[in-house]
């Protein structure tokens, strides 16, 4: 098994990003090997439990209250609504369910009404996982003591890019919501977005900065970022196939016993880009025809890629004795 290192240097993570690429994915690859099967991908459902009216001004974001997307705004669900999705995710091969709720933070008479929605989902057999924006240490343990097994709180970019990406809060206050969820012993889910103006230096101080925490994020999603109309990063330029994949390749080094997830964007990639990126280390995926607000490869097309590459068939085939 490979060490879990907390201490890279940036310069040691920039000089991995300009290895030869069939060097850096060699090295991705015999890691990923050492640590997981291959062939084997974690799948993940993701459902927006609460849409819009977000008081946060991140540039990237349809649903942000500042910017007019044509989002309709939206109460948080119902349970038994929750339950329906949740148990559809669950029949098309989903393992994980995660909620998401466009809140800043939530209030503790909302975080009772998703702990009922954590509660439910749990008796159905799945993992629960929820993003609700930033918590404080007691809501952490809330959380905890109702069964949540992971907490979604994306760093989204690099410490140095942040304020280019949102002001109404700071980088800092990111990283002391993961420090309250691992300290209530909830694994994090924690990653980025790629396409935010950013260069490779702040990709390289990204993932410095999720593998430098105390515990290594359980899951790094990645994301490809879906330029949405009338958000101020509508027209920016995205990362090319290499970035996206060097930068799954290096997740993957830094991280070797976390699973990193294709998350948005993967209709933007064709089946040949991520299969290169399961090969450099991803080994999970969002299931479903959509991510909160964006679009996402529909469960049928992503059968038919799992088939052509022969991954999962383990699973495929227990399923199909029983």
């Amino acid at each position: 098994m490979t060490q879990q290192r907390h201490n890279w240097t940036l310069k040691e993570v920039e000089d991995l990003f300009i290895l030869p690429f069939n060097d850096l994915l060699f090295q991705a690859h015999s890691i990923h090997r050492k640590n997981f099967d291959p062939n084997q991908i974690q799948i993940s459902s993701l459902l927006n439990i609460k849409t819009g009216a977000c008081p946060e001004d991140c540039l990237y974001c349809s649903q942000s209250s500042k910017y007019d997307t044509g989002l309709e705004r939206e109460k948080l669900m119902e349970i038994d609504l929750v339950l329906q999705q949740a148990k559809q995710a669950q029949d098309n091969g989903a393992t994980r369910f995660c909620m998401g709720a466009a809140w800043r933070s939530p209030t503790d008479k909302s975080l009772n009404k998703v702990i009922s929605m954590i509660q439910r989902v749990k008796d159905m057999g799945m993992e629960t996982c929820v993003t609700l924006g930033m918590l404080t240490q007691k809501q952490a343990f809330v959380l905890k003591e109702a069964g949540l097994d992971y907490y979604n709180h994306n760093i989204d970019t690099s410490k140095e890019n942040y304020s280019n990406i949102v002001t109404t809060r700071n980088f800092q206050d990111r990283l002391n919501t993961l420090e309250s969820v691992q300290n209530a012993n909830i694994r994090v889910c924690s990653g980025g977005i790629l396409g935010l103006g950013e260069d490779q230096t702040d990709r390289a101080s990204m993932l410095r900065s999720l593998s430098n925490l105390a515990i290594h994020p359980d899951s790094v999603p990645l994301n490809l970022l879906v330029p949405i109309p009338g958000t101020p990063f509508e027209n920016i330029k995205p990362p090319t196939e290499n970035e996206f994949i060097r930068t799954i390749a290096v997740a993957r080094i830094m991280m070797p016993k976390s699973v990193v997830r294709l998350s948005a964007g993967r209709t933007k990639m064709g089946d040949t880009m991520q299969a290169v990126c399961f090969f450099a280390g991803a080994n999970s995926i969002f299931y479903g025809e959509q991510l909160l607000t964006t679009d996402n490869p529909n469960t049928d097309s992503d059968q038919d890629l799992f088939v052509r590459l022969g991954i999962n068939q383990k699973q495929a085939n227990n399923l199909q004795s029983v």
